[in-house]
This record gives C-alpha cells, sequence and structure tokens, in this order.
C-alpha cells in the first residue's frame, strides 16, 4: 500500500532527490555498521567502504536494524516511515524507518522493530543465538525492498553482505521476479566469512516467503536444511569475497566448508576484492583514543603508548624494552587459538610479553585466563570487545600475533602495521595478500609469515622476530616499511564502482 498522502517532509524531499537523474544508486545493506553496531570486521567494512564510495560520487546509501546499541550512540535520526508494513511469516510486520547519516555525510536508513531489535546482542545471547533471527533478518532483507517501493525509485544495485542479507538475491529472483519496479535492480552479495552460513530447518521457508521451489541442491537446500549463505551464492547477480587469496581458496573442499562445488559453478562471477582501512580512524597521529599521538618520522609517542599498555594491562615495566605481543581477535578455532595458547608458553623463554583482548568459545577463555594465571607479570587478558582498548594494545604493542587457520581478509594486521606494530601472520587469505615477509638482506617486508599450521611453525617465526627486535636498526627499518604500506580504501573502492557498473549495464540489457 503507497502512503503518499502520509509521507513526512523528509521523506517527501528524499523522493524528490530520487526523482533527478543520478550516476549510480547503490543501497548497501548489512546486518552490522561500524561505529553504530559492530561485533567483527563486518561492521569496520560495512561503515568505512560506502564513504570511499561516496567520495568517488556513486550515490550510496546504508540500510541497517535500528538495534538497542545504536540508539544508544545518540544519531540526529528522524522518522522517515511509520508503520512501514513488512511482510514476515504468515503476517505482515509493522515496523518505523528513521534516516541518519554517517559523519561523512552517507544516508543510513534504519529499520525500527522493537521486538526484533532492542536486545543487548546483535545475534544472540551467552546462551546462543536467538531462535527467531531468521525471522529478524527477514525483516530487514523483505523491509528493504519494501521501502525501495515506498520511496518511488530502485536502486541500481543492492549490495548485500553475509547470510543476514542473502534473502535480497533470493528474493529479486524469485518473489520479485517479474515485478517492473525491480526489472532493472541488479544484486552483488559479498561473502565476508565462510564459516557464518545461515543454517535454517526447511521450514524457515514459510517464515522468509520462499517459494519451496528454491529448495534443492542447486538453490537454497544444505544437507537437508536451507542456508541463505547459500541462496546469496546461487542468487546473486555476482559475488565478492574480501581478499583474491580467499576468493580462490572458498572454491576448494579445505576453505569452502561445504560450498565449494557451487561457487566453482559460479567462478566466472566471483571477484576477490581486498578490504581497505579507514585511517581516519586508525591513524595514530591523530587517534583519540591513544596515550602519545605518532608519526612514522617521530616515534616517540609509541614508546609512551606501550608504557601506558603496560601499566594499564599490570604488567612488570622492564617489558617496556622487550617485545610486546598482541592478539585482538575473537577467541575461536578460525583465529588459531590453539596455537596462540601454545606460543603463549613460550613467552617467559623469549623475555617477552603478551596482551590479549577478545571473546569467544569458553575452553580457549579458560586457556588464556589460566596463562595469565601463569604469568601474571608476563600475560594480561581482557575479555570482551572494546574499541579504544583496541587501539590502545595496537599502539602500545610491538608485534601482533594472527595464526589464522583461514582469514578471508582480516583487518587488525593492516592496523597494525599504520601503528608500527609488527604483523606475524599465517600465509592464508588476506593475511597472504597482505603480508610480504621480510628479508634482512634487502629490508624488504612489513611482517613474518608461516604456511603450515602447527605451533612450531608459529613460535619458529616468533623467535624470528623477537630476534630482530634485538637489533635496533632492522626493526625500525620494518617499522619503517609497515607504517609506509597504503590499504586505504580508495583502490577497492574503485573496483567495486567498476563492478555496479558493469551489473547495471547487464541489467539494462537484459
Amino acid at each position: 500500500m503507497r502512503l503518499d498522502g502520509h509521507l513526512s517532509p523528509v521523506v517527501k524531499q528524499i523522493r524528490e532527490s530520487f526523482i533527478v537523474p543520478q550516476s549510480l544508486k547503490v543501497w548497501f545493506v548489512a546486518s552490522e555498521v561500524a561505529p553504530f553496531a559492530k561485533t567483527g570486521g563486518l561492521a569496520d567494512v560495512a561503515g568505512s567502504l560506502p564513504d570511499a564510495l561516496r567520495h568517488i560520487g556513486v550515490d550510496i546509501s546504508i540500510a541497517l536494524p535500528f538495534y538497542r546499541t545504536v540508539k544508544k550512540k545518540g544519531l540526529d535520526a528522524q522518522p522517515l516511515l511509520k508503520n512501514l508494513s513488512v511482510p514476515v511469516a504468515d503476517t505482515d510486520v509493522s515496523c518505523d524507518v528513521w534516516s541518519a547519516k554517517t559523519d561523512a555525510g552517507v544516508p543510513v536508513l534504519l529499520f525500527d522493530y522493537p521486538p526484533y531489535f532492542e536486545r543487548q546482542g546483535l545475534y544472540g545471547s551467552a546462551r546462543g543465538d536467538y531462535p527467531d533471527n531468521l525471522e529478524r533478518f527477514s525483516l530487514l532483507c523483505r523491509g528493504a525492498l519494501v521501502l525501495a517501493q515506498e520511496l518511488g525509485t530502485p536502486p541500481d544495485v543492492f549490495h548485500c553482505h553475509d547470510w543476514q542479507t542473502a534473502l535480497i538475491p533470493a528474493y529479486l529472483k524469485t518473489r520479485y521476479r517479474n515485478d517492473p519496479f525491480f526489472r532493472r535492480v541488479a544484486s552483488l552479495f559479498t561473502i565476508h566469512n565462510m564459516g557464518y552460513q545461515g543454517i535454517f530447518p526447511v521450514q524457515g521457508l514459510a517464515v522468509c516467503g520462499l517459494p519451496a521451489a528454491v529448495f534443492h541442491m542447486e538453490g537454497v537446500e544444505y544437507w537437508g536444511d536451507m542456508s541463505l549463505l547459500k541462496a546469496g551464492i546461487v542468487y546473486a547477480d555476482a559475488l565478492t569475497t574480501v581478499s583474491p587469496t580467499y576468493s580462490r581458496e572458498i572454491q576448494t573442499p579445505e576453505f569452502g566448508l561445504g560450498m565449494d562445488g557451487v561457487l566453482q559453478r559460479r567462478s566466472d562471477r566471483l571477484f576477490g576484492i581486498l578490504n581497505g582501512a579507514d585511517y581516519t580512524v586508525w591513524n595514530p597521529a591523530t587517534d583519540p583514543h591513544i596515550t602519545s599521538p605518532f608519526t612514522p618520522t617521530d616515534r616517540q609517542g609509541k614508546r609512551a603508548c606501550k608504557a601506558a599498555l603496560l601499566d594499564e594491562a599490570g604488567l612488570a615495566q622492564r617489558l617496556l624494552d622487550r617485545p610486546v605481543c598482541a592478539v585482538v581477535s575473537r577467541l575461536t578455532v578460525q583465529k588459531g587459538y590453539e596455537l596462540i595458547v601454545e606460543a603463549a608458553d613460550q613467552i617467559v623463554d623469549m623475555d617477552a610479553g603478551l596482551v590479549i583482548l577478545g571473546s569467544g568459545e569458553p575452553a580457549y577463555q579458560r586457556a588464556v585466563a589460566a596463562l595469565k594465571r601463569k604469568y601474571p607479570t608476563r600475560v594480561a587478558v581482557w575479555f570482551g570487545f572494546d574499541e579504544p582498548l583496541a587501539h590502545r594494545i595496537t599502539a602500545g604493542s610491538d608485534i601482533l600475533w594472527v595464526p589464522s587457520l583461514y582469514e578471508p581478509c582480516g583487518l587488525t594486521q593492516i592496523y597494525a602495521m599504520k601503528y608500527g606494530t609488527v604483523p606475524v601472520v599465517r600465509a592464508t587469505g588476506g593475511l597472504d595478500d597482505t603480508i610480504d615477509p621480510f628479508d634482512p638482506q634487502s629490508g624488504v617486508g612489513t611482517g613474518f609469515k608461516f604456511y603450515g599450521h602447527k605451533s612450531r611453525d608459529f613460535i619458529k617465526e616468533i623467535r624470528r622476530a623477537v630476534r630482530l627486535y634485538e637489533d635496533p636498526a632492522t626493526w625500525e627499518r620494518i617499522m619503517d616499511n609497515d607504517m609506509a604500506a597504503d590499504f586505504s580504501w580508495d583502490r577497492s573502492a574503485r573496483r567495486y564502482r567498476a563492478l555496479y557498473e558493469q551489473l547495471r549495464r547487464e541489467q539494462t540489457v537484459g
């Protein structure tokens, strides 16, 4: 039902602006967007890539649930539409839509339905995932399509991220296939992590409103259940992953997690585009979260940051002149925590320190807590996610550990380099794409890289890093290389724009 007679002035202004021809109109739909709502790297990408796209002329908007955590941010959000009717399961959910903007001026569309989004967590609680996640994210996906209809002009591309938004490509190819309003609308689906697949019982088809005809091996069926990730892979007009290496890895049994076959069949539509970093947020020269700013040419502030970190962590101050290692990640198998726990026992032997920030699997939380008790002046542990603390750890440590079993892209190693904190990584996914092994002979390279997945391989590279730390001139050279590395979004944003333009041409021809 059209709501023209009840449109707010804000809506009318937006609809009038849509009448003006735009070069390229994209709706960015995501379940988390920094700084509004964040659990991981997806939020960083969804928060910074739209700013870069807007800078190169893309008419970009972001669609996001109006979570409790977003409301607590104190946004200047304005009512856009009241009582938007969105089909979910066997009823129509009435939600409100609010409008806000990022600091860079990108419009943000917030879907407000308190029974689904007025909760402490984004996806679940300590007891596990919310049992109605399918309903919650069906509302986001279907709501984005209904809102586009209400506003009167569709985007050229819906850019969707991970399983929470994968229903949009499926809807466009099924429910809205013959709707003239969406005839020239394309969908792009970005896989941030194959490990999160959105698996639900087959009865979920009725909940999300997909026809039963999609439940087969070439559709959304996955070992007797339905997978929303697979829906995005199968029905999107094009696919991207967050690094070139990961785009190749996920087409193999080792990394495809059961979907390598369907990805191979779509390989001609699968592109690896490396994530970028937002250096307006991660920059030691301007970072408001750290003790003292520093630059590539004046790094005195880094020593002050290290001293402050040791004090905050309760670690021995003598570590000011010894290497302090850091881990900032989820405590999961994927992140290589079994290697981290084994390597941590070597810290005393190396006369080094270790700080850990993260949360995740209880077994790993118990293991790192035991390390803290065993080495109280060498190991510090914080559970949970604390953005300012992540900045202080990145600025105050010397070496970053990222021994992931697999890593679609990874951003912590990119952030660390800008702060002169040298990464030790496993050669997988985006870690392989972003870190070049340091060569003492040529002075070229940005970190240390190992290729197996054994603790001995990881510890060998840590020891190598510690030895080179003890040679100040060599370590300064590595820091120079790291801080000079540029992983800003500009190049990747231009690749996304080119892909959007390709999709629009294809839809026009079609």
